[in-house]
């Protein structure tokens, strides 16, 4: 076995995934993290299908994940007064499975925190790669050598733009910034979602938790922000700007985010690149083939990627030349069809003229009686269950 030290970038989903294989093929995975700690709160994400259910079952993790589940049912567009107007069903936000990504995030940290090493607060600045390995140098810790460095470091991911370049070059941005933070459910939704829309806006209100606590989403159109993503406080200023007279429960929401504990902004993109791997790096989950936060495919994706990642590196006893050339074939034409399944969601989610508003909610409200009801549902059903996952089993360490 060589290249056993791997470093990974990123702690949310795609990144403990990939540590919880590693570390079950007999490899030494490392997680670096920005973040001081597990980050709470954000959207709430999905799994469909039986390719990310084989997944989750495979890490044993599947009993947690379905007791965290949060039992989303419908969501309702609503008018200014809060009147229902037009009901989507549960299946197309939530798929098999919903769960909101910080539980995600601690069940996989508590299933890979005895076999991996955590390192909270720091960041990679620098990447030196020789015929031995890779030499690393952080923000705060001392330099070090892996066998392998791999990015699941998301969107805006730092290990891909040391390795392939600016992020302008890979992330097409989709004319849509969203916001997300955790609020009290003062509307005492009962497992279910109040969505208002308007041009160029969506605001929705999500109860969570067993109905005990509720997610504020805001999503509006807008060219790409030059915004520091670290300027929470500047980032509400603009969410506050943008919705200010909105209507609805927008005012109200807008006064709650000042004091919520998990305030996220950012902007909606997908990620398209030609290769995922250069050298003894790699890319997996967002970072390499983001299909947007707005597609419902991303969280899937990101486990199976990381789960064949990891097969292959130990299929291959570690030689990455191999092992990544064979993620890339595994993983190509499933990571496309998902990135596909993005396309166009941002205009219908966030239409950018009081026509197109209209015109939507005035479709989905007589969209349950239509023939062709349930086809989004199914074709994301159906992208999400475009792969053949080979059974690695034989290679676990015992």
């Amino acid at each position: 076995m060589t290249d056993r030290d791997v470093l990974i970038s990123g702690a949310s989903v795609a990144g403990p995934a990939l540590a919880y294989w590693l570390h079950r093929y007999g490899f030494r995975p490392t997680v670096v993290e920005r973040a001081p700690a597990l980050r709470d709160g954000g959207y709430a994400v999905d799994f469909r299908g039986e390719a990310h259910l084989t997944v989750l079952r495979r890490m044993g993790v599947l009993p947690a994940v379905e007791r965290a589940r949060t039992g989303m049912g419908a969501t309702w567009y609503v008018n200014s007064a809060g009147k229902p107007q037009a009901k989507l069903p549960a299946d197309l936000f939530a798929g098999d499975i919903e769960i909101l990504r910080g539980d995600l995030a601690r069940i996989l940290h508590d299933a890979t925190r005895q076999g991996t090493e955590y390192v909270f607060g720091d960041s990679i600045t620098s990447l030196t790669e020789d015929a031995d390995g890779v030499r690393v140098t952080f923000e705060r810790a001392a330099p070090r050598r892996f066998g392998l460095v791999i990015g699941a470091d998301g969107l805006h991911s730092n290990t891909r733009r040391l390795v392939f370049g600016p992020e302008e070059r890979h992330v097409k941005h989709l004319g849509v910034h969203c916001a997300i933070f955790t609020t009290a459910n003062h509307l005492g939704l009962d497992h279910a979602g109040h969505a208002y829309r308007t041009a160029g806006r969506l605001v929705a209100l999500y109860s969570a938790r067993g109905n005990t606590e509720a997610r504020a989403a805001f999503y509006f159109a807008s060219p790409l922000l030059d915004l520091d993503r670290r300027d929470v406080a500047g980032q509400q200023s603009v969410l506050a700007e943008h919705f200010a007279g909105n209507g609805w429960e927008s005012d109200r929401l807008l006064r709650e985010m000042r004091h919520a504990p998990d305030f996220f902004f950012d902007s909606v993109g997908q990620v398209r690149m030609e290769t995922w791997t250069r050298g003894r790096v790699a890319l997996v989950g967002d970072a390499a083939y983001s299909p947007s936060s707005l597609s419902g495919m991303g969280t899937g994706l990101a486990l199976v990627g990381a789960y064949v990642l990891a097969g292959e590196l130990a299929a291959a006893r570690g030689d990455h030349r191999v092992a990544f050339a064979r993620y890339e074939e595994e993983m190509r034409e499933y990571a496309a069809g998902c990135v596909k399944m993005g396309d166009g969601v941002a205009g219908f989610m966030v239409p950018g003229s009081r026509f197109m508003a209209a015109f939507l909610n005035r479709y989905y409200k007589i969209l349950p009686y239509l023939p062709g009801k349930n086809l989004m549902a199914n074709m994301a059903r159906r992208t999400a269950e475009n792969v053949t996952l080979r059974d690695y089993g034989d290679l676990v360490v015992r």
